[in-house]
């Protein structure tokens, strides 16, 4: 039988090693998670471009338009010129493949930005730009900006491939 006493023992020593830093306090990395949506938020209202600034910025040498959707919508409608790699990929490893440097301009767009393609580019509670900006920024991506609008996607002048395009 275990006595109450021993019970403890047993449950507080996962938080004592925490404490003394021979295990992570936070596995998950909820704290540098909050950190990091706190930084975002301080910048990107500053960091969102119009449709002409981000066609301008993604012809610029040393730039980089991150996908961040799965590859079945990218292949189904994507901004040409775009790198995909999907959120949920996202490592230190792959991110360094896919961006030159953490010094590199990156440019995102999410299913968010456009109507009327709700097959390559359904629109989300919550959109995708979010999660990306801050996951980039968590890794040490600093020199991010987001695409702004709302447009519909039969009227929006950035060129697009996949399936889905005519």
């Amino acid at each position: 039988m275990v006595r109450p006493l021993a019970l403890l023992v047993l449950f507080a020593c996962p938080a004592v090693h925490a404490q003394q830093g021979n295990a992570p306090a936070d596995p998950l990395g909820y704290a540098a998670f909050v950190r990091s949506v706190e930084e975002v938020g301080q910048v990107r209202e500053l960091r969102r471009v119009s449709e002409d600034e981000f066609m301008r910025m993604a012809r610029e040498p040393g730039t980089v338009v991150i996908d961040a959707r799965s590859e079945r919508l990218y292949r189904l409608r994507h901004v040409v010129g775009a790198v995909n790699l999907p959120l949920t990929e996202f490592t230190a490893e792959t991110l360094a493949r896919a961006i030159p440097s953490k010094d590199t301009r990156i440019l995102i767009y999410c299913n968010n930005n456009f109507e009327n393609a709700p097959e390559s580019m359904p629109v989300k509670a919550i959109a995708l730009n979010l999660s990306t900006f801050v996951s980039l920024n968590a890794y040490g991506y600093r020199n991010v900006y987001e695409f702004a609008p709302v447009i519909e996607v039969e009227k929006s002048r950035l060129a697009f491939a996949g399936a889905e395009v005519r």
